[in-house]
């Protein structure tokens, strides 16, 4: 016992030695701001950062750093409206397939050498096709090649007018143009530094780069330069720096939010969940005093997969999946594993927020109809005692046990797999995992990015269709929502589709996902927004009591 004890505390000690020196290594990085604190906004992000390069913004943690440093056409507002950026303005035309962008000029790339001695240059239409290529170019293999499927060409037509012409109409192509990876950057600096641009960003955005020890701190500073201002009049961003920390988990990243030396945290983890917040969603009293909470709907569906090709007679029937579904109380889930926050999943695949969702063509907790279900099941297969492998990763353990108990109670075996994250998704795209957890995070706003994954055309791995859902009425229906140009007709082919998926029951929806942001009561004006993206140049923070 002494020995385990000692261990405990030398792991503790440890710990507590690397918050420390990354405290002490943000204040020497930031020593210009220790008497103006309110001027830099600090975060910390726990899952590190692979490259500030746009054309690699794939992961949440890079798309939060590169929307700091960099902007493409258009952008989206909390309201997930797609509004101007450096195009002021377009316009649609040759049936829907032809979009011409005005530029705005007094936009300019962050200062640097390369343009002359301590200067700068304006972008132009030319700079956007070079940018485009580079997602087009197989040898740069950007993660976010996929956005430029739909684009048959595109060209400058002068200077301030930018041309995208596309292969058929498809009503969600701004919201793609809303992607980090659609960012404007300069030809010369990005083949000055090649792949080293993943380090040496130069963008337009509301700050610059300044510096960036991989995994342990990052500096931006603000642009002088920037072109937006806000209703006022008054020049963006209000802030003077953003220093990033990179302390590896979430207990201590909440730790020092805790302790005011980083003024936000992002999400729910299951390490704090319970300090900070009640058992209904409410911050607790002792933080009532510091912390403000924000929350709102996430394009996030979490849900449960079954691949529909499997040989098992369980997975085979729509009888198993429609019980897996009518099982367990999707409300009392959200309550008692996650403190109240998100949305039971009792509607489709699309989550709640977006045009399509509809609330009345989902399962609802119904235990007698799913034993009914299940006698009918024993007695068309003599299987007497149905089981399903159920495969997770660590972090949702604890829903899938939930769903093991209240199944075992209706009289299905429900065996649960833990295997690692990196495991689950090599083996979910390739076909190998019978009844498995997932989620879907929207890469752009609009349900089309839902429904994709059971278009017959996407199976896994070539696509996301990973439970190899096949219906020739769904493809057809999807199909012709390219075609529409109507939004609420649109709106109306999304909701089918969707009532197509559950009535034949591939998944499990179990909840639809809500952004909680935590911040200091110091910080004004970080809103919220489905996407989750961190938007800092409306931040302004006022000086500490």
């Amino acid at each position: 016992m002494i020995k385990q004890l000692l261990a405990y505390n030398l792991v503790f000690l440890n710990q507590v030695l690397i918050v420390l020196s990354l405290i002490s290594l943000s204040s020497c990085s930031s020593d210009k701001y220790t008497h103006k604190d309110h001027l830099v906004f600090r975060y910390n992000e726990h899952r590190n950062i692979s490259s500030l390069d746009p054309a690699f913004s794939k992961d949440l943690a890079d798309i939060w750093a590169t929307n700091q440093l960099f902007n493409g056409l258009v952008q989206m507002d909390d309201s997930l409206n797609v509004k101007p950026c450096i195009a002021r303005e377009w316009s649609v035309g040759d049936s829907a397939k032809t979009y011409t962008f005005k530029l705005r000029q007094d936009v300019f790339f962050h200062k640097h050498m390369l343009f002359g001695r301590d200067s700068t240059r304006a972008v132009k239409a030319s700079d956007f096709v070079y940018s485009f290529n580079r997602l087009n170019d197989e040898k740069l293999a950007s993660p976010g090649a996929w956005v430029m499927t739909k684009v048959n060409n595109y060209y400058a037509a002068n200077d301030s007018t930018f041309v995208v012409k596309l292969k058929q109409p498809f009503p969600g192509f701004l919201g793609l143009l809303t992607m980090k990876y659609c960012s404007v950057v300069p030809k010369e600096v990005v083949e000055h530094f090649g792949t080293d641009f993943r380090s040496n960003p130069i963008g337009t955005g509301p700050f610059l780069f300044k510096r960036w020890e991989e995994n342990v701190k990052l500096v931006l500073r603000r642009n002088p330069n920037y072109f937006e201002k806000d209703e006022n009049g008054i020049a963006l961003p209000y802030l003077e720096a953003i220093a990033v920390t990179f302390l590896p988990d979430k207990q201590s990243e909440f730790l020092q939010f805790a302790q005011g030396n980083i003024d936000f945290v992002s999400g729910l983890d299951a390490s704090y969940k319970d300090e900070i917040l009640t058992a209904t969603g409410e911050l607790r009293p002792t933080y009532l005093e510091d912390v403000n909470m924000i929350r709102g709907p996430y394009l996030n569906t979490e849900y449960l997969g079954f691949f529909m090709e499997s040989d098992l007679s369980e997975i085979q029937s729509k009888r198993i999946r429609k019980i897996i579904n009518l099982g367990f109380d999707r409300k009392k889930m959200i309550t008692y594993l996650r403190n109240g926050i998100g949305i039971p999943a009792n509607g489709g695949f699309i989550p709640k927020g977006l045009p399509g969702h509809d609330n009345s063509i989902g399962y609802t907790y119904n235990t007698e109809e799913a034993k009914r279900l299940l006698e009918a099941f024993k007695e068309e297969t003599n299987i007497t005692n149905p089981t399903v492998t159920l495969t997770t990763t660590s972090n949702y353990l604890n829903f899938c046990e939930y769903i093991q108990r209240e199944l075992q109670k209706i009289g299905l075996n429900i065996i649960v797999d833990v295997i690692p994250a990196s495991s689950l998704k090599d083996l979910k795209a390739n076909g190998q995992l019978d009844f498995f957890r997932a989620s879907w995070i929207a890469d752009y706003p609009d349900a089309e990015n839902y429904l994709s994954l059971y278009y017959s055309k996407n199976f896994a791995p070539g696509g996301p269709n990973y439970t190899h859902y096949q219906s020739e009425k769904f493809d057809a229906l999807y199909e012709q929502s390219y075609l529409e140009t109507n939004t609420e007709q649109r709106a109306n082919l999304y909701t089918k589709m969707d009532s197509l998926v559950m009535h034949t029951a591939p998944i499990v929806p179990l909840f639809y996902d809500e952004v909680v942001r935590f911040t200091r009561k110091t910080v004004k004006g970080l809103g919220i927004n489905p996407t989750n993206l961190l938007d800092l140049k409306y931040v302004s923070k006022t000086e500490s009591r």
